[in-house]
Protein backbone atom coordinates (compact mmCIF):
# COMPACT_ATOMS: atom_id res chain seq x y z
CA UNK A 1 0.00 0.00 0.00
CA UNK A 2 1.33 3.43 -0.90
CA UNK A 3 2.18 5.86 1.88
CA UNK A 4 1.21 8.79 -0.31
CA UNK A 5 4.80 9.97 -0.68
CA UNK A 6 6.05 10.40 -4.21
CA UNK A 7 8.85 8.21 -5.45
CA UNK A 8 12.15 9.96 -4.71
CA UNK A 9 13.96 11.29 -7.75
CA UNK A 10 17.64 11.46 -8.41
CA UNK A 11 19.18 14.81 -7.46
CA UNK A 12 18.99 17.36 -10.23
CA UNK A 13 16.28 15.56 -12.22
CA UNK A 14 14.17 18.69 -12.74
CA UNK A 15 17.23 20.75 -13.67
CA UNK A 16 18.40 18.11 -16.15
CA UNK A 17 14.96 17.79 -17.72
CA UNK A 18 14.73 21.55 -18.06
CA UNK A 19 18.21 21.73 -19.59
CA UNK A 20 17.40 18.86 -21.94
CA UNK A 21 14.17 20.46 -23.12
CA UNK A 22 15.89 23.80 -23.63
CA UNK A 23 18.74 22.22 -25.60
CA UNK A 24 16.46 20.12 -27.82
CA UNK A 25 14.04 23.01 -28.45
CA UNK A 26 16.96 25.35 -29.21
CA UNK A 27 18.38 22.75 -31.59
CA UNK A 28 15.11 22.13 -33.42
CA UNK A 29 14.49 25.87 -33.76
CA UNK A 30 18.05 26.35 -35.05
CA UNK A 31 17.58 23.61 -37.62
CA UNK A 32 14.24 25.03 -38.76
CA UNK A 33 15.44 28.62 -39.05
CA UNK A 34 18.84 27.82 -40.54
CA UNK A 35 17.38 25.26 -42.90
CA UNK A 36 14.79 27.73 -44.18
CA UNK A 37 17.57 30.15 -45.19
CA UNK A 38 19.97 27.51 -46.51
CA UNK A 39 17.46 25.37 -48.37
CA UNK A 40 14.36 27.54 -48.60
CA UNK A 41 13.07 30.12 -50.98
CA UNK A 42 14.72 33.28 -52.22
CA UNK A 43 12.24 35.16 -50.04
CA UNK A 44 13.60 33.39 -46.93
CA UNK A 45 17.16 34.35 -47.90
CA UNK A 46 16.11 37.93 -48.59
CA UNK A 47 14.37 38.12 -45.19
CA UNK A 48 17.59 36.97 -43.52
CA UNK A 49 19.34 40.07 -44.83
CA UNK A 50 23.15 40.23 -44.83
CA UNK A 51 23.63 36.86 -43.18
CA UNK A 52 27.17 35.52 -42.82
CA UNK A 53 27.33 32.15 -44.61
CA UNK A 54 29.96 30.49 -42.38
CA UNK A 55 27.99 31.46 -39.26
CA UNK A 56 24.77 30.16 -40.79
CA UNK A 57 26.35 26.83 -41.77
CA UNK A 58 28.02 26.47 -38.37
CA UNK A 59 24.79 27.14 -36.50
CA UNK A 60 22.82 24.78 -38.74
CA UNK A 61 25.31 21.97 -38.14
CA UNK A 62 25.46 22.77 -34.44
CA UNK A 63 21.68 22.41 -34.28
CA UNK A 64 22.11 18.64 -34.66
CA UNK A 65 24.65 18.65 -31.81
CA UNK A 66 22.22 20.68 -29.66
CA UNK A 67 19.58 17.97 -30.07
CA UNK A 68 22.04 15.15 -29.30
CA UNK A 69 23.40 16.97 -26.23
CA UNK A 70 19.86 17.67 -25.02
CA UNK A 71 18.86 14.03 -25.41
CA UNK A 72 22.01 13.00 -23.56
CA UNK A 73 21.22 15.37 -20.70
CA UNK A 74 17.66 14.09 -20.54
CA UNK A 75 18.94 10.51 -20.35
CA UNK A 76 21.53 11.52 -17.69
CA UNK A 77 24.43 10.49 -19.90
CA UNK A 78 27.79 11.76 -18.65
CA UNK A 79 29.05 12.34 -22.21
CA UNK A 80 26.48 15.13 -22.60
CA UNK A 81 28.56 17.43 -20.38
CA UNK A 82 31.72 17.40 -22.52
CA UNK A 83 29.56 17.65 -25.65
CA UNK A 84 27.88 20.76 -24.23
CA UNK A 85 31.32 22.19 -23.44
CA UNK A 86 32.49 21.45 -26.98
CA UNK A 87 29.40 23.19 -28.37
CA UNK A 88 30.06 26.21 -26.14
CA UNK A 89 33.73 26.41 -27.16
CA UNK A 90 33.01 25.97 -30.88
CA UNK A 91 30.27 28.61 -30.69
CA UNK A 92 32.60 31.04 -28.91
CA UNK A 93 35.28 30.42 -31.54
CA UNK A 94 32.79 31.01 -34.37
CA UNK A 95 31.64 34.18 -32.61
CA UNK A 96 35.26 35.37 -32.43
CA UNK A 97 35.76 34.66 -36.15
CA UNK A 98 32.56 36.63 -36.81
CA UNK A 99 34.16 39.51 -34.92
CA UNK A 100 37.19 39.34 -37.23
CA UNK A 101 34.85 39.25 -40.24
CA UNK A 102 33.08 42.38 -38.97
CA UNK A 103 36.36 44.15 -38.11
CA UNK A 104 37.54 43.55 -41.68
CA UNK A 105 34.44 45.30 -43.02
CA UNK A 106 32.37 42.22 -43.80
CA UNK A 107 28.62 42.56 -44.14
CA UNK A 108 26.55 41.32 -41.21
CA UNK A 109 23.27 41.74 -39.40
CA UNK A 110 23.29 43.03 -35.83
CA UNK A 111 20.79 40.28 -35.00
CA UNK A 112 23.54 37.76 -35.90
CA UNK A 113 25.81 39.31 -33.28
CA UNK A 114 22.99 39.18 -30.71
CA UNK A 115 22.15 35.58 -31.63
CA UNK A 116 25.78 34.47 -31.33
CA UNK A 117 26.09 36.19 -27.95
CA UNK A 118 22.93 34.37 -26.82
CA UNK A 119 24.10 31.00 -28.18
CA UNK A 120 27.53 31.33 -26.57
CA UNK A 121 26.03 32.28 -23.21
CA UNK A 122 23.32 29.58 -23.29
CA UNK A 123 25.80 26.81 -24.12
CA UNK A 124 28.37 28.01 -21.58
CA UNK A 125 25.68 27.87 -18.89
CA UNK A 126 24.33 24.51 -20.12
CA UNK A 127 27.85 23.05 -20.12
CA UNK A 128 28.52 24.30 -16.59
CA UNK A 129 25.20 22.92 -15.36
CA UNK A 130 25.73 19.61 -17.18
CA UNK A 131 29.11 19.11 -15.51
CA UNK A 132 27.58 20.07 -12.18
CA UNK A 133 24.65 17.64 -12.50
CA UNK A 134 26.24 14.83 -14.50
CA UNK A 135 29.76 15.03 -13.12
CA UNK A 136 32.97 14.92 -15.02
CA UNK A 137 33.80 11.88 -17.04
CA UNK A 138 36.73 9.88 -15.79
CA UNK A 139 39.57 12.13 -16.79
CA UNK A 140 42.97 12.48 -15.18
CA UNK A 141 43.47 15.37 -12.82
CA UNK A 142 46.65 16.83 -14.23
CA UNK A 143 47.08 19.23 -11.32
CA UNK A 144 47.22 16.50 -8.68
CA UNK A 145 50.22 14.72 -10.23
Amino acid sequence: MSSGNPTPRAPGTLALRTMALLAVAFGLLTLKEGGSVLFGSDAARAAAGAYVPFVLWFNFGAGFAYVVAGLGMGLRQRWAAPLAALIAAATALTFAVLGVHIAQGGAFEMRTVAAMALRTTVWAVLAWLAFRHLGRQHSPDLLSK
